[in-house]
């Protein structure tokens, strides 16, 4: 029977090292590193660069808002009025929630300072 062998990418720089340096035209093969070692075996084979399999799906990153100092006070401001609202409501979540939300601006406005 045959034994298959690895991927490239698969396998370690110490085996990529013995396999470069039985092929003929690969020089320096001590210096390289696994990337150069990869793409000079294949050059000696004669080996396609396999088509990169395709995500599933990018998740796409939120850029962040830059807000100004007076733009956070205001939202301090506005969070405040609510937080004052819900606690006459007797709405303890939210208004903790608020009130975290109000530290963490705070927070920005100092940072921002």
């Amino acid at each position: 029977m045959e034994k298959k062998e690895k991927p490239l990418e698969k396998m370690t720089a110490k085996e990529l090292r013995e396999m470069a340096m039985g092929l003929p035209g690969v020089h320096g093969v001590h210096a390289m590193k696994k990337e150069e070692l990869i793409v000079a075996i294949r050059a000696a084979k004669g080996i396609t660069e396999p088509e990169p399999k395709k995500e599933k799906h990018a998740v796409a990153k939120k850029e962040k808002v830059v807000l100004s100092i007076a733009q956070l006070k205001q939202k301090v401001k506005e969070l405040r009025t609510k937080r004052e609202e819900l606690l006459q409501q007797r709405n303890w979540k939210m208004s903790e929630i608020l009130r975290k939300r109000i530290s963490r601006l705070k927070k920005k406005t100092r940072k921002a300072a």
